[in-house]
C-alpha cells in the first residue's frame, strides 16, 4: 500500500461564511453610538446583510478574480473607430453592482447617511478595495455639483441611485451613473494651481471646450468627471460628460492605464482633451479649488475608512490563523508573544475604525461646530490612519509566516493596497500642511477639536498628559512647518485616545493609552506592556465564522 504523504493538518479553515459587520464589535458599537434609536434596527439589518455578503465565499472569489484579471484599455473598435473604453472582468461588475445596490454611493439623502455609508464602505472594502474608487468618487461628486443647482438637479438622483448601469449612454436613458475625477497633471501633482489645461468659453452660458492632459484620471469608465482647468478668470471646476445629450461620445481620449503597485482591479488613466472636449462650468470662474474642495474632503474621509477596512481585514486574517494554528504544543493565539502582537494590531485597527466613524458622524451632524471639527480632524486623521496601514498589514502578514507571503492567503494583495490611501487625495506632507493651514486660518477648528478631546479629560492620566503636551506644542509656533508631521500625528493620536477612553472597553482604552500616549511600547508592533489584559483585547477583535 502506498504511503499517504499529503494529509493536511494544522491549517486553519477558510475565513468564510461570517458576518463581516456583526463580527466587528468596534464597528457595530460605533454604529449604535451614532444612529438614533428609531433607525438603528433597520441600519443594523441593512449592514448585517452586507456583512454576510462580504463574508461569503462567493464575494471573496469575486475579489480574487477582479484582481487576477485587471482592466484592459480599448482605444478603438475592430473597424478603427475611437471608443476609449475600459473593459473589466465580470467579477468587477458584480462587486460594484452589489455596492451600488447597497447604497454605497448615497450618503446625502437618508438619515445618518454618512455613518451608515461609512460602515458599509468599511465592510464591503474588505472584500476588494479597488472598486472603492468609483464608489468614493461618485459619492463625493454630489457636494461639488451643488455649487451649480441646475446640474445637481439632473445628476444627483443618478449618482445616488441604487441602480448600476455600466454602459455608456446618454443620461436620459440611464437609471444610475458613476462619476470620476481628473485634477492632477504631470507638471503639478498636488499643486493643482499649476494646471495648464485650458477652458475656452462657448456662446452658450456655462459651456466650454477643454484642451489639456490629465496625468491621473480616477475611474475612467465613469459617466462624467469633475475636472479643473484654467478659464479666463482662473482655475475653474467643470463637469465633463462621457456621452453628449445627442448620444455622441465626448472627446475624451484615454492615452494609457497606469500600471500600479496595487489596486490592480481598478483603472487609473492618463487622459487627453483635444480642444473639442465639451464641459459645463461648476461654480464660478476662478473658484475651482473652492468648488471642488468638498469633493476632496469627502474622498479623504473615504481614504481613512478604506485604510481602516484594510487594517481590519488584515487583523481578522491574522487572528483567524492564530486561533487554529499550533506550534510547540499550543495554539499561536495562546502564546504570550504572539498574543502581544495580535493585541497591538487589534488596538490599531479599533482606533482607526472608531475615528473613521466619528468623522462620518460629524458629516451627519452638519452644524458649524461639526464642520469646524472636520476641518482639523480630517487631515490629521487622513495623515495618520493611512500611514499606519502599511506597517500593520506587513505585521499581520508575518503572523501567518510563509503562508502569509503566498498570494492565496490574500495578505499580499492587502499589502500592495495598503500604501494607496496615504498617497491618494494628497500625500502625507499635503495633509500635514493642511493641518497647519487650518490652525493658522480657522481658530474655530482648533476650538472644536479641543472641545471634542476635552470630553475625555480626567478619565485617564496618560491622556491628560498627552493633551497637555499637545497644547504646549501648539503654543510654540517656531519651526511649525518642519514639525507639521509630528503635530498631525499627535492630533490624531490624542483624538483616537479620547474616543477610546470614552467609548471602548477599559482593556482597549488602557492598552491604547499606555502604548500610544504613555510611551510604554517599542517602535514595532507586539511591544505592549505584558501587564495589560491582552487576552481580552484579542478575544474582542477575533472574527468568528458560522459553524
Amino acid at each position: 500500500m502506498a504511503a499517504t504523504t499529503h494529509t493536511v493538518t494544522n491549517q486553519p479553515p477558510p475565513l468564510t461564511g461570517y458576518d463581516v459587520f456583526g463580527a466587528d464589535p468596534a464597528l457595530t458599537e460605533g454604529v449604535a453610538r451614532y444612529v438614533a434609536g428609531e433607525h438603528l434596527d433597520g441600519v443594523r439589518e441593512e449592514l448585517g446583510r452586507l456583512g454576510q455578503a462580504a463574508g461569503s465565499a462567493q464575494a471573496q472569489r469575486w475579489g480574487e478574480q477582479a484582481n487576477a484579471h485587471p482592466p484592459v484599455l480599448r482605444t478603438h473598435d475592430r473597424y478603427g473607430h475611437r471608443i476609449d473604453e475600459v473593459e473589466f472582468h465580470p467579477a468587477w461588475h458584480r462587486l460594484l453592482g452589489h455596492a451600488v445596490t447597497a447604497g454605497l454611493t448615497d450618503a446625502w439623502s437618508r438619515p445618518h447617511g454618512h455613518v451608515r455609508r461609512a460602515a458599509g464602505f468599511l465592510v464591503w472594502t474588505q472584500v476588494e478595495a479597488g472598486h472603492g474608487c468609483p464608489l468614493s468618487m461618485t459619492h463625493a461628486a454630489v457636494p461639488a455639483l451643488r455649487a451649480e443647482p441646475e446640474l445637481a438637479a439632473v445628476w444627483q438622483p443618478l449618482l445616488t441611485s441604487r441602480v448600476y448601469e455600466p454602459e455608456l449612454r446618454p443620461l436620459a436613458r440611464k437609471a444610475g451613473a458613476l462619476a470620476g475625477m481628473a485634477m492632477t497633471e504631470k507638471q503639478g501633482g498636488s499643486d493643482v494651481r499649476a494646471n495648464t489645461t485650458v477652458a475656452r468659453p462657448l456662446a452658450a452660458a456655462g459651456e466650454y471646450t477643454l484642451t489639456g492632459h490629465k496625468w491621473f484620471c480616477s475611474a475612467p469608465m465613469s459617466d462624467a468627471f469633475l475636472v479643473l482647468a484654467q478659464a479666463p478668470e482662473g482655475l475653474t471646476c467643470f463637469l465633463l460628460p462621457r456621452v453628449l445629450p445627442d448620444g455622441t461620445r465626448n472627446a475624451f481620449r484615454l492615452q494609457r492605464l497606469k500600471d500600479k503597485l496595487g489596486n490592480r482591479s481598478n483603472a487609473s488613466a492618463e487622459v487627453e482633451f483635444d480642444g473639442n472636449t465639451w464641459a459645463r462650468r461648476v461654480g464660478e470662474e476662478g473658484r475651482g479649488v473652492a468648488t471642488i474642495i468638498e469633493m476632496v474632503a469627502a474622498t479623504r474621509l473615504d481614504c481613512v475608512t478604506a485604510s481602516a477596512a484594510v487594517m481590519r481585514q488584515a487583523v481578522a486574517q491574522a487572528l483567524h490563523h492564530a486561533a487554529y494554528r499550533e506550534a510547540f504544543g499550543r495554539r499561536l493565539v495562546e502564546q504570550p508573544l504572539m498574543r502581544n502582537v495580535l493585541a497591538d494590531l487589534a488596538l490599531e485597527s479599533e482606533a482607526a475604525t472608531t475615528l473613521a466613524l466619528r468623522l462620518a458622524a460629524a458629516y451627519d451632524g452638519g452644524t458649524g461646530r461639526d464642520r469646524a471639527f472636520l476641518r482639523l480632524a480630517l487631515p490629521a486623521a487622513k495623515y495618520w490612519v493611512t500611514k499606519r496601514c502599511t506597517p500593520l498589514v506587513a505585521e499581520a502578514l508575518e503572523c501567518l509566516g510563509g503562508n502569509g507571503y503566498v498570494e492565496e492567503s490574500g495578505l499580499p494583495r492587502l499589502l500592495r493596497e495598503a500604501p494607496l490611501n496615504s498617497i491618494w487625495e494628497g500625500a502625507g506632507n499635503v495633509q500635514a500642511l493642511d493641518v497647519l493651514r487650518a490652525l493658522r486660518r480657522e481658530p474655530a477648528a482648533l476650538n472644536a477639536y479641543l472641545v471634542e478631546i476635552g470630553a475625555a479629560r480626567g478619565a485617564d492620566h496618560r491622556l491628560d498628559r498627552a493633551i497637555q503636551g499637545l497644547l504646549t506644542e501648539l503654543a510654540d509656533l517656531e519651526g511649525m512647518e518642519a514639525r507639521a508631521r509630528r503635530l498631525a500625528e499627535r492630533l490624531a493620536l490624542v483624538l483616537q485616545g479620547s474616543l477610546l477612553v470614552r467609548f471602548a472597553p477599559p482593556e482597549v482604552a488602557d492598552a491604547f493609552c499606555a502604548a500610544r500616549l504613555g510611551g510604554d511600547a517599542g517602535a514595532a508592533f507586539g511591544t505592549l506592556p505584558h501587564t495589560l489584559d491582552l487576552a481580552a483585547v484579542v478575544a474582542r477583535a477575533r472574527p468568528v465564522a458560522a459553524g
